[in-house]
């Protein structure tokens, strides 16, 4: 039987220190995980302002709240008496061990950051990374959605994005449409190249400044050949380019100019007859 000091001395030894340390340590987790809460929307309300992607806010406000929840988990736990200590040590070689089994997936997500931070390309632009070249339909936290022109579905590794060169086609309003013509050697050089100013400036498409440029840019082995680089709206500058090229050779064959081609010349010997001929 349990006597009056027993039950006095359990109290004051167990129960109230214990209870005293519980309510501590659900005081702390509560207040806590207010104070994250409260953190966690600032710092969402800061990134939205900033124009940050949703995707990333999300995910950065997901990645901090587990780390600060994680804090205060700990100073519960060692409010209770808990060895917090061997905890963490476990707690780190878990993370490492994770790290190094998720070394890539950790480098896309490194990469995915980056793009989404720093915003080198947007989706709708088409772009010319990580080996592939189409339009940017979703930048993620691992990987990227891109639409190939002929409308094949490529999907990439940020860490291969942003690894290597990234050559942004629609980064600018305008592009430069380099074309080259060549014509025989026996045409008229300056009527062609009046010809060609003539195209371009008829081409409304092509903006008047920066200004076009039409010139003799070589002397090969069979043809004089022609640069001509206009800019344009980048929306129009396959159309400019295509449209052009056709054009050109309709014209020149209408003005009578020529367009050299390889040719090849094969002479045939009757190697008997010869033989015979010669005996």
């Amino acid at each position: 039987m349990f006597t009056q000091e027993d039950i006095e001395m359990y109290v004051n030894t167990y129960a109230i220190p214990w209870g005293i340390n519980i309510a501590m340590a659900i005081v702390i987790f509560v207040l806590g995980r207010m104070v994250v809460g409260v953190i966690i929307s600032m710092i969402g309300k800061i990134m939205s302002k900033s124009k940050y992607d949703p995707m990333l806010v999300d995910f950065l406000k997901s990645i901090l709240n587990a780390i600060l929840m994680l804090f205060v988990i700990v100073a519960s736990l060692d409010q209770l008496g808990v060895d917090t200590t061997s905890l963490v040590a476990i707690l780190g070689a878990a993370g490492l061990a994770i790290g190094l089994s998720l070394q890539d997936s950790l480098k896309n997500f490194a990469a995915g950051v980056m793009l989404l931070v720093f915003k080198p390309f947007r989706s709708g632009d088409f772009i010319e990374a990580g080996g592939t070249a189409g339009v940017v339909k979703k930048i993620g936290i691992f990987t990227s959605t891109m639409n190939t022109p002929d409308n094949k579905e490529i999907i990439v590794p940020n860490g291969k994005i942003y690894g290597d060169n990234i050559v942004n086609y629609s980064a600018m309003d305008t592009r430069r449409v380099d074309m080259t013509f060549g014509i025989g050697y026996g045409d008229d050089l300056l009527k062609a190249k009046n010809l060609l100013e003539q195209m371009v400036k008829e081409d409304e498409r092509i903006l008047p400044e920066p200004a076009p440029v039409v010139a003799v840019s070589s002397l090969g082995d069979s043809s004089v050949n022609f640069i001509v680089r206009p800019w344009v709206k980048k929306e129009d500058f396959w159309g400019v380019m295509w449209s052009f090229t056709e054009n050109v050779k309709l014209r020149f064959d209408q003005e009578g100019i020529s367009i050299p081609f390889p040719q090849m010349d094969v002479h045939l010997y009757k190697e008997n007859e010869e033989q015979e001929e010669s005996k």
